[in-house]
């Protein structure tokens, strides 16, 4: 999409071809689209039947003519014979699934949804429960720095360039945050060696000549270290809905350090369009119990599961499945692609890791939660649609298979005519295709620059969950 005018430049294309963005897109939908869906094995199990079914009834129909029509009962015999194979052929019942799967899921496409299993469309449909990670899904994933007391005897600028120091090191968004204050007051910069990334706690690494430990209150009680002078200003800080971290120097507690992630503006709105479509929404974070349920009670979270470490998401799905609840979970990072996978339905942010997306069932191409509710849209739309189609499609077999046999000739001396039936049957598929199309008119419930229209009601109470 640019255009180089006077100058020349080089470049080098990092993905051509089929890794391209684009044909990626393009291959997921492609795949959606020719899915079977569990709705779809249901009539093939009918049609077995019902084809043989109607070759009987077309032979005793026959019979029935040859024995007691009036004469010439052999013309009879055979108009309404064929009248019989025409009417009740199954076309209608095969269109009805596909089409409407192609034409939503393609429409989805349009709208930033992006089914890549096909049976998803369906298994949306019975979801009661929408799990969201915390971080990056429900938040900016992009936090700030925005506490740091420190413990006696320590010094703001050197205590921060220490941290920074370790958190140099780390991908963590948080640590992100803390280098970022650090650059911004003009922190000195050390050297760091023997850095350790310790998974679902914290780091730790050698700085200057001393060993600083930066994590979660649950890594200094790991260590041994007492936390009780700082237990205070902690709190606080996580009651504020911010995420709560001590850093230690030497073995020492020196500093509890603050980092707001605000919450994305359309987090909220979803999350009320999500409660209108009748469905419960988790929340599952790291985060220490105070901070998710000060977060959640901002947003309308109706559970939450706090502390969770990065390999206990699945443990927490588990325990929402045991209520005999199907899920669906929501993420975007590398750690999330255990619960994606193991959800009833994984949805990836399209903004997250390869892969998590690799391991979802619906990608997200947006960065925020609108997309879940167009997803759980598009699904309910379609399914509506595909149960029309298949009522249309078995409601003119009922109706007129006897039509065509003639039922209507002892009372008022009517015969279908295989003209007549085949114009019918051909009608039948059209109005099937046509009824599928419908689905290319779908808006989506939450677009870039609206929000869906909700009743004010006062905000679910949040569940707090024990971490296993």
């Amino acid at each position: 999409g640019t255009v180089n005018g006077a100058s020349s430049f080089q470049f080098r294309a990092l993905r051509v071809g089929t890794d391209t963005t684009l044909a990626q897109i393009i291959r997921m939908v492609e795949e959606a689209q020719g899915a079977k869906l569990p709705i779809q094995g249901i009539v093939d199990r009918i049609t077995l039947w019902f084809v043989p079914a109607v070759m009987v009834l077309a032979v005793v129909t026959v019979l029935t003519w040859l024995l007691l029509g009036p004469s010439p009962a052999l013309s009879y015999a055979l108009v309404a014979g064929v009248s019989v194979l025409i009417i009740a052929c199954p076309c209608a019942m095969g269109l009805a699934t596909p089409t409407s799967i192609m034409v939503g899921t393609g429409r989805a496409a349009e709208m930033g949804v992006l089914f890549r299993k096909g049976d998803a469309l369906q298994e949306l449909t019975s979801v009661d429960v929408v799990a969201l990670d915390k971080t990056g899904t429900l938040t900016e994933g992009r936090p700030e720095l925005t506490d740091l007391v420190l413990a006696d005897g320590f010094d703001r600028p050197e205590m921060l360039a220490l941290v920074a120091a370790v958190e140099a090191q780390s991908e963590h968004p948080i640590a992100d945050a803390v280098v970022r204050a650090a650059t911004a007051e003009g922190a000195a910069r050390h050297d760091v060696e023997a850095f350790e990334s310790i998974t679902g706690l914290g780091v730790r690494a050698k700085v200057a000549g001393h060993d600083v430990l930066v994590g979660a209150d649950r890594l200094m009680t790991r260590e041994g270290l007492d936390i009780a002078s700082l237990a205070d200003a902690e709190r606080r800080i996580a009651e504020q809905g911010r995420t709560a971290l001590f850093a230690a120097v030497d073995g020492k507690v020196a500093a509890v350090i603050g980092v707001a992630d605000p919450v994305k503006p359309a987090s909220t709105a979803a999350i009320r369009a999500l409660h209108d479509l009748g469905l419960k929404v988790a929340m599952i974070t790291g985060d220490k119990a105070e901070t998710a349920n000060a977060i959640a009670r901002e947003i309308g979270i109706d559970h939450v599961f706090a502390g969770v470490l990065p390999d206990g998401k699945v443990a927490a799905l588990d325990t929402l499945k045991g209520n005999h609840q199907r899920i669906a979970f929501v993420g975007d990072g590398i750690n999330d692609a255990p619960a994606l996978a193991h959800a009833d339905v994984g949805i990836a942010i399209g903004t997250g890791t390869d892969v998590a997306i690799e391991s979802a069932d619906v990608v997200l191409m947006s960065g925020d939660l609108r997309g879940v509710v167009n997803a759980f849209q598009v699904s309910a739309r379609s399914m509506r649609n595909i149960r029309q189609n298949l009522f249309w499609a078995f409601g003119y077999n009922v109706a007129l298979i006897p039509v065509a046999a003639g039922v209507l000739y002892p009372s008022f001396g009517l015969l279908l005519s295989p003209v007549l039936a085949a114009g019918a049957m051909a009608f039948s598929s059209v109005f099937v295709l046509t009824n599928a199309l419908r689905l290319r008119w779908v808006r989506p419930a939450m677009s870039e620059a609206e929000t869906p229209v909700v009743t004010e009601s006062a905000a679910p109470v949040p569940t707090p969950v024990a971490a296993e």
